[in-house]
């Protein structure tokens, strides 16, 4: 079995690496820099390849290539750059160290692998590149010199400076046309400017406002993971933080939706979505509970946004529910945010080791991080069998004669759904007015019209025109219970 030494900085990226190659058939053995890497390879140990981090305390990837070149015992072991550097400077990097190969951070697990594997075939077919003499391998600031690339050399103070002013420029763009749309006679009154402005920004992509924010308050926290879900997938990223037994939050964002997820020590204690998917709101679950009706969620509600709490403490302090249903509703919450984040397919992420957040010390939901991923793969095979067979522009009515036969075993998500169902909605409607989240509303409607509980009537082709869809990255307002 091939043996590779992976050399590396990051205790995440040496994790990553390690995962990837074993579950590929490679062995690895892993070291933080180069100084360690050198120690292991002198130890005795027999390696077939290095993948090697470019910039690194104590000794670089550089520095560690000219000692290996030094050593006739080492001086021909293929090494491949990982490194998240300018193309030219990993091609100079490549020539100048005699290297096989370089991958650009962040990469695909099935890249890395073909690279290692192409190498690795390579060498054993006697086509490897030939090692350079370490005394003619040129000095290390000449790495760079060419590029054309500029340097940051930003203090702290400067980049929040920098992000303060992109913050700015974001924002003016979005709200200024819609001020000035506000008739003169509105335009000092509160209300109105409150509602225009936050209308612009829900309105508006706010990726790039929302990377300012990053950059504004890198220098007050310990990031120490960030990516792209298309080429990094979320289920491996949220393996590797529950192994090392991680503790902060994680921010996930694709267009104007944002997910947060609070970890202790590799568990989830609490998942929050931002932004337009109302189906996630925590009254929603009081309600599919029955402990509360809608009404008395919307009046509690009230109540909280004028005492400034969160529906839950209200309802707590209320007396209306006890801290288990709070509990309850809230594991129901987040575990149905997690279901919906595996589905993601783009976005980026980002992992840092806040201070603690009390809302999260408060819930403790302790939930574990694989039987999350589990379920949430299982519900992706079962959304695109149903999404097959849905017409979402589809008007859908009861069959009486069907449901007597079927009436007295309806649980509760059922008896919402059908609630829902007046003979006039169509499927968007009815999933957007029932007290369920998207996937369970589809999964009982499903049901019912394979069972004939409900069938469908044709809709105009008015209907069909205006009809909204449902899709995985959009959702209504309608039937928004809750915070």
């Amino acid at each position: 079995m091939p043996r590779i030494l992976v050399v590396d900085d990051s205790p995440t990226i040496l994790k990553v690496v390690s995962a990837i190659l074993g579950r590929s058939g490679l062995s690895s053995a892993t070291a933080r820099d180069g100084a360690a890497g050198l120690k292991l390879l002198a130890e005795g140990e027999p390696f077939d390849l290095i993948l090697l981090d470019f910039v690194m305390p104590k000794m670089n990837g550089y520095q560690f290539c000219r000692e290996l070149r030094r050593d006739p015992s080492f001086k021909s072991l293929p090494v491949v750059l990982m490194s998240a550097k300018s193309d030219r400077i990993r091609e100079q990097f490549v020539q100048q160290t005699g290297a096989a190969d370089a991958i650009t951070k962040p990469f695909d697990a099935r890249m890395l692998v073909a690279v290692v594997e192409g190498v690795l075939a390579k060498v054993k077919a006697g086509r490897g590149p030939a090692p350079p003499e370490a005394e003619t391998m040129p000095e290390e600031e000449s790495i760079g010199e060419t590029s054309d690339e500029p340097r940051p050399s930003l203090l702290p103070r400067q980049l929040e400076q920098r992000a303060a002013l992109q913050i700015i420029k974001h924002v003016t763009a979005v709200v200024a046309p819609a001020l000035l749309e506000v008739a003169s006679a509105d335009r000092t009154r509160r209300d109105v400017i409150e509602r225009t402005i936050a209308r612009a920004l829900g309105e508006s992509p706010l990726d790039a406002l929302l990377l300012s924010l990053r950059e504004a308050t890198s220098a007050t926290t310990r990031e120490v993971l960030s990516g792209d879900i298309a080429f990094v997938p979320l289920p491996e990223v949220l393996q590797v933080l529950q192994m090392q037994r991680q503790t902060g939050t994680m921010r996930v964002v694709h267009g104007l939706r944002s997910i947060n997820l609070y970890l202790r020590e590799g568990f989830i204690d609490l998942a929050r979505s931002v932004g337009e998917k109302s189906e996630y709101k925590l009254g929603r679950y009081f309600v599919e509970m029955g402990t509360l009706t809608r009404p008395e969620v919307d009046a509690a509600l009230d109540r909280a946004a004028q005492k400034g709490l969160r529906l839950g403490d209200e309802l707590v302090k209320s007396g209306k529910v006890g801290d288990d249903v709070r509990k309850q509703a809230l594991l129901k919450q987040s575990s149905e945010i997690m279901y919906d984040l595996v589905r993601w397919q783009s976005g980026r992420f980002w992992f840092a080791r806040d201070p603690h957040i009390p809302e999260a010390e408060q819930a403790r939901l302790n939930l574990a991080l694989p039987g999350l991923v589990l379920e949430g793969f299982r519900r992706v095979d079962e959304w695109r069998l149903m999404e097959g067979t849905i017409v979402w522009e589809e008007v859908v009515v009861v069959d009486e004669a069907a449901l007597q036969h079927v009436g007295a075993s309806l649980n509760r998500a059922e008896r919402l759904l059908l609630a829902a169902v007046d003979g006039k909605r169509n499927v968007t409607e009815i999933v957007a007015e029932c007290e369920l989240t998207r996937f369970d509303a589809l999964k009982i409607l499903y049901q019912f019209l394979s069972s004939r509980v409900l069938r469908s009537i044709r809709p105009t082709f008015s209907e069909l025109v205006i009809a909204p869809r449902i899709s995985d990255d959009s959702s209504t307002t309608d039937g928004s219970v809750g915070e």
